[in-house]
C-alpha cells in the first residue's frame, strides 16, 4: 500500500483509498486485523493523526470495524448490501442534483431499471413485500395525509417491489433510482398529482405481482412511466408561464 506525498489530495483520502483498495483486490480480507495506528503511520511516513482520520473514512463506508481491548484494533468488515444502501443513495443524489439531470432522463432511467425487476418481483415476491406494497396503498388513501408522507409511502411502496425481486444486487443498483430519483419526481409532481391515479396504479402493480403476472405489471410500469412524465411536462410548461 502506498501513496503520493507531492500529490494535492489529502493525505488521509490516500491512505483510505489505498486500504480500501486492498479490501477490495483481496489483499485484505474480511475479519483481518489492519496494523496498528502507530504502525501505519511508519509504513505511510506520515503522523498518526492523519492515520486517524483515514481509519475514520473507512469505518464511516462499513469497511472496517474497531474493536477495543488487548485483542482489539481496525479489522475489515464484512460489508452487506443493507449497509451499502445509504451510499449509493447519497451518491445517485449527488450526481443527479450537480450534473443538472433533467426530469425526463431521471424518469426514463429510473422506471427502466425498476421495469427489469418486475418479472423477477412478479416471481419472487414473498407475502411480507405484497402486505407491505397493500399497507402503503391503504396509508396513501388516507385523508389529511400530507404531501410528505405521501412521497415517503411512495417511495416505499416502490423499494418492496424491487425488493421483492429477491436479488440483492438489484436492490442495491436500484435504491439509487428509488430512493435519489424518485424523491426528484415527486418534488416536481406532488403538488399537480392524482393521488387516486396513483393508488389505482399500484393497486393494479400489487395485483398483478400477487397474480404472478409479469406482463401486467410491466404495462402497469409504463402507465405510470406515461403519467409521470406526462404531469411533469404540464407542470413545468405552467411555470414557464408564470415566469
Amino acid at each position: 500500500m502506498k501513496i503520493d506525498p507531492s500529490s494535492s489530495a489529502n493525505l488521509s483520502a490516500q491512505i483510505a483509498k489505498a486500504i480500501r483498495d486492498s479490501i477490495i483486490s483481496g489483499a485484505l480480507i474480511v475479519d483481518q486485523r489492519l496494523p496498528s495506528e502507530a504502525e501505519l503511520a511508519d509504513q505511510f511516513e506520515v503522523s498518526r493523526p492523519t492515520v486517524r482520520e483515514a481509519l475514520k473514512r473507512l469505518a464511516a463506508q462499513s469497511l472496517i470495524r474497531t474493536q477495543r481491548g488487548a485483542t482489539g484494533g481496525a479489522f475489515v468488515n464484512k460489508l452487506s448490501f443493507e449497509e451499502a444502501y445509504p451510499q449509493q443513495i447519497t451518491t445517485s443524489t449527488l450526481l443527479l442534483s450537480m450534473n443538472a439531470v433533467s426530469f425526463e432522463t431521471a424518469c426514463e432511467a429510473r422506471y427502466a431499471l425498476e421495469r427489469s425487476c418486475a418479472p423477477l418481483s412478479a416471481q419472487r415476491r414473498s407475502a411480507d413485500h405484497l402486505a407491505t406494497m397493500r399497507a402503503e396503498i391503504h396509508r396513501q388513501g388516507q385523508p389529511g395525509l400530507t404531501d410528505e408522507a405521501f412521497c415517503a409511502s411512495d417511495v416505499a411502496f416502490h423499494r418492496a417491489l424491487v425488493d421483492g425481486a429477491g436479488n440483492p444486487v438489484l436492490s442495491y443498483q436500484l435504491a439509487g433510482a428509488v430512493e435519489a430519483m424518485q424523491p426528484l419526481m415527486n418534488m416536481i409532481t406532488f403538488s399537480a398529482r392524482d393521488r387516486a391515479r396513483i393508488i389505482e396504479l399500484h393497486t393494479q402493480l400489487a395485483d398483478a405481482l400477487e397474480a404472478h403476472d409479469a406482463s401486467g405489471a410491466d404495462t402497469t410500469l409504463a402507465e405510470l412511466e406515461h403519467y409521470t412524465t406526462n404531469l411533469a411536462r404540464s407542470v413545468m410548461e405552467k411555470r414557464q408561464k408564470t415566469t
